[in-house]
């Protein structure tokens, strides 16, 4: 390679990596974990006082710091149709945004309906596989910690308050916290660090 061709390559833009294999959708109706043990995770969200949903959530925290610290394990699928731990990561930071998004409609309007969010879908535009490991371990330690204060700021008279989702499930400030806290803890589960 001659010194212009080294110079030009240097000053090229990269060539985006190929698509991974795509992860079949989730499916599933998870709601049930509001009222009963995951059998996966082994999480009983039913059991746990409203207090300890955002104690819980910090907890995991350094946990996905550890994992996402090693960035060529982290971007690795342990199968190529399921996600890497960076994946996960950046799934699991996009949950805790958007669920606390859902809460405060949920704390300052009158049952609110919630928009609709196509996880996978999100996952691929966004390109979870090529993101940053360090700057998601921060960005999800953030937005654990914005709705962990979230938590820790609704009171018990709050509890109540509905909200739903557009395919007609429906929610209490109390239950979707709970629900909430089972989508990330799995994942916790699912990478390693429960």
């Amino acid at each position: 390679m001659t010194s212009a061709d080294a110079s030009q390559a240097a000053s090229s833009p990269a060539v985006p990596a190929a698509d991974p294999p795509a992860v079949p959708p989730e499916t599933k109706d998870w709601t049930w974990v509001i009222e009963k043990p995951c059998p996966e995770c082994g999480l009983d969200p039913a059991a746990l006082a409203f207090d300890d949903v955002a104690t819980l959530l910090l907890a995991d925290v350094p946990g996905w710091r550890r994992v996402l610290a090693e960035a060529d394990a982290a971007r690795r699928r342990p199968q190529p149709q399921v996600w890497s731990p960076l994946e996960y990561a950046c799934h699991v930071r996009d949950v805790c945004r958007l669920f606390r998004a859902r809460m405060t409609l949920m704390l300052t309007q009158d049952d609110p309906l919630f928009a609709n969010w196509d996880q996978d879908a999100t996952a691929v535009e966004e390109r979870y596989d090529l993101q940053e490991p360090a700057v998601v371990a921060d960005e999800l330690a953030e937005a654990a910690q914005a709705m962990a204060g979230t938590l820790r700021a609704v009171t018990p008279d709050q509890y109540a308050r509905p909200g739903r989702r557009s395919n007609g499930s429906r929610f209490t400030v109390d239950t979707i916290a709970r629900y909430f806290l089972h989508d990330v803890a799995h994942h916790s589960w699912d990478v390693g660090i429960r």
